[in-house]
């Protein structure tokens, strides 16, 4: 069984998204592609990183991350990512509405899980096999994980810019000790991976 990875980029004050996240703005207001300017400017200097994102047998999200909306389904939204996401697996989506499964190109296939995260686990671990399953997020379902202690690797990309308000990483989180396992920046981002689980208690 492999493990369970979280990427999350964030600011320093540890916000990943603004507020009034909506179809026009995503990462909510005033917030544009700031916290991932690092992706898109220099994916040269952070191919590793970029790869590891998407390298997992099978990713979990929230309903925030997939859609804008809220309520009953727009069935005609099939995410944000056009006809191929990056994926390229399963994707367990969480939310309280059920719908039928959207498969896309390139092997990426959401489904949605209204029973929570143990059951969304459960079927990403069956999915992924011998490989990792990766929170995806956002910060609401990461927050989720973190608290039942269900990540075993945290990996940060942290952009240098405070936001001061938003939708904020480790909120009701608790104290949790963490195993700084490697660092590395650049002009635009700092990469901070964390063991957390048992691997941190080995430590």
């Amino acid at each position: 069984m492999g493990k369970i990875t979280c990427d999350m980029a964030m600011s320093v004050d540890g916000f990943t998204a603004g507020l009034n996240q909506r179809a026009d703005a995503p990462f909510g207001d005033g917030v544009g592609d700031d916290l991932h300017r690092w992706m898109f400017d220099e994916p040269e200097n952070n191919a590793d990183e970029l790869a590891a994102i998407t390298d997992a047998g099978a990713f979990i999200m929230g309903r925030n991350m997939f859609s804008p909306g809220r309520g009953d389904w727009d069935l005609g939204w099939t995410g944000w990512w056009g006809d191929e996401p990056p994926y390229h697996a399963p994707v367990f989506v969480l939310t309280h509405h059920a719908r039928e499964s959207v498969q896309k190109a390139g092997g990426t296939v959401f489904h949605f899980v209204t029973g929570g995260i143990a059951e969304a686990l459960d079927r990403a671990r069956a999915a992924a096999g011998d490989r990792d399953v990766a929170i995806a997020g956002g910060a609401a379902t990461v927050n989720q994980f973190l608290a039942a202690g269900l990540i075993d690797e945290l990996r940060l990309h942290i952009a240098p810019l405070l936001l001061g308000r938003g939708e904020r990483l480790f909120e009701g989180v608790g104290r949790m000790d963490l195993v700084q396992v490697g660092v590395r920046h650049t002009d635009l981002v700092t990469h901070v991976r964390y063991e957390l689980g048992p691997a941190a208690a080995a430590a």
